[in-house]
């Protein structure tokens, strides 16, 4: 059986290496399982304290994904079990989902806080657990066949991982229109909206590592980003900078999600007549999205205004807990994945029914001794 991820370390410029890690689930679209995020978090941390090596670069197998997400069938198995058992009513007593959110908010901030330039291929499918990895990556590339999105809307859940920060800080209404449509973008907007650096063909990817392969790369981080960046800017597609649909509604998306309130921002959205393929595909997403899911997603871009990333992820956590704990994420899976019968039974089904008592509930913590994430942002 081969292993979920695939490492390797190439010969580089400066007596240094370059480490390579490669998702190899390609099966299921490189869907990120706990094998994968406990594999990753080892390496990367052996990575991160060996002075040998000076760049990483964090890919998948295939020519379809990156990553198209978490793995959601264990998730589901997990979430079943514990909303059958007595102890339902605690958000933290689902043991698999309560460790499998942590080691991957774990890696997540490991990538976004990682001492070295580390370098994201987001070739085909990147969503949900997806982005998680690519977001905090020094060094972003997409292609011409990249997809993006936090479709989590979806499946009941909200885009989680640091989406809510992600989001929150994207140009203009833009970040709020994602999480309450998950709308898929392509390269052009992808650089527009921040979830990448660099717009570049698949098919140069050979001639951009074997130009890394050549680099004078030394022991100063500040350097190794510089050559870094010169490499990636010199094989850049400018065919992939071109205005995307995001781009090309972003006056339009300002207005709509503009309004006082979430309910008249659903409204607005809702009821707005387009000719447009991709954005009435993205408000038909909306509509058929779980109303908990909208709320919350929502709220948290709310509440993520001025906190650390390392609160952002404390936050989501606790919020994914209680995701899990509630009806609507399995319901979303069973939809989905497992049924396949696209008719989720939401609860509650309706925005307007769901009260500020709800969906204060997503932010209590659990009676824990401390947060699980307690330590991310603080010095060792």
């Amino acid at each position: 059986m081969s292993a979920a991820v695939l490492f390797d370390e190439l010969p580089a410029g400066g007596g240094k290496r370059i480490g390579i890690a490669t998702l190899n689930a390609e099966k299921s679209l490189n869907s990120l399982s706990l094998e994968m995020v406990h594999a990753l978090t080892e390496r990367l941390t052996v990575w991160a304290q060996d002075d040998g090596i000076t760049v990483v670069l964090l890919q998948a197998t295939g020519d379809k994904a990156f990553c198209a997400g978490g793995d959601l069938q264990n998730l589901y198995a997990s979430m079943r079990q514990h909303h059958s058992s007595p102890e339902r009513d605690d958000a933290a007593a689902n043991q698999y989902a309560a460790d499998f959110f942590r080691h991957e908010y774990r890696l997540d901030y490991q990538i976004h806080t990682y001492p070295k330039p580390l370098l994201c291929w987001g070739h085909g499918i990147v969503m949900g657990g997806g982005i998680g990895l690519m977001a905090g990556a020094s060094h972003r590339v997409v292609t011409g066949q990249s997809r993006l999105a936090m479709p989590e809307i979806s499946i009941g859940l909200f885009p989680d991982v640091g989406g809510s920060w992600l989001l929150s800080r994207m140009p203009g209404k833009t970040g709020l229109f994602l999480a309450l449509t998950g709308a898929q973008v392509r390269a052009a907007d992808a650089l527009f909206l921040g979830l990448a650096d660099h717009g570049i063909a698949q098919e140069s990817k050979a001639a951009v590592l074997a130009a890394l392969l050549e680099q004078p790369w030394s022991g100063q981080r500040a350097d190794n980003d510089r050559l870094l960046t010169q490499v990636l800017r010199r094989h850049a597609d400018t065919a992939l900078a071109e205005a995307g649909p995001v781009q090309q509604h972003f006056e339009l998306i300002n207005r709509l999600c503009g309004a006082a309130s979430l309910a008249q921002i659903v409204a607005a959205l809702s009821q707005h007549a387009s000719e447009d393929a991709w954005f009435n595909k993205a408000i038909a997403t909306l509509r058929a999205g779980s109303p908990g899911s909208i709320a919350l997603s929502h709220a948290l871009q709310q509440r993520v205004a001025g906190l650390s990333l390392a609160d952002v992820f404390r936050l989501e956590y606790i919020a994914a807990l209680h995701c899990a704990a509630r009806p609507d994420f399995a319901e979303g899976i069973r939809a989905l994945l497992i049924d396949k019968d696209g008719k989720p039974g939401w609860q509650p089904p309706t925005l307007q029914q769901v009260s500020a008592d709800w969906l204060e509930g997503f932010f209590a913590a659990p009676a824990w001794p401390a947060h699980p994430l307690a330590d991310l942002g603080r010095p060792l």
